[in-house]
């Protein structure tokens, strides 16, 4: 079966960076992308979605040392739907993105610290062997 998303957008907020356990980094995002079209009467139209991100390891290292509100970037991943109590004994569900591959891609204003002369920095957590 096949589990894939890719997306491009601009974060909503700046990383959120935590800990599990074990110590290994993982980082949240939020990320806004947007669709665009003209109705029938020719009027433009937008409508952004927000999609919850979460990247593990060296990934989640760099995403929260390189990215901030409003940062432009390229993920891919899979869904991933889990299932907790909160504290007032409610059930939740919320859907995420399971990041595995991120690309820093150039943009106005934010911060460009680490990226390559062509204004995207790739990440792949993947080795070559």
């Amino acid at each position: 079966m096949l589990n894939k998303v890719q997306l491009i957008g601009h974060l909503g907020r700046d990383p959120e960076q935590r800990q599990t356990k074990d110590g290994n980094a993982v980082t949240t995002l939020s990320l806004a992308t947007s669709e665009r079209w003209k109705d029938q009467a020719g009027q433009r139209q937008e409508r952004t979605e927000w999609h919850r991100i979460v990247l593990f390891n060296r990934s989640a290292e760099v995403a929260g040392q390189y990215l901030t509100k409003g940062s432009r970037v390229y993920l891919e991943g899979r869904l991933q739907t889990r299932q907790w109590q909160d504290q007032a004994g409610q059930e939740r569900t919320t859907t995420e993105i399971i990041a595995e591959r991120m690309t820093m891609l150039g943009n106005k204003g934010a911060k460009d610290a680490g990226s390559s002369p062509n204004g995207a920095a790739p990440f792949d957590d993947e080795l070559p062997f």
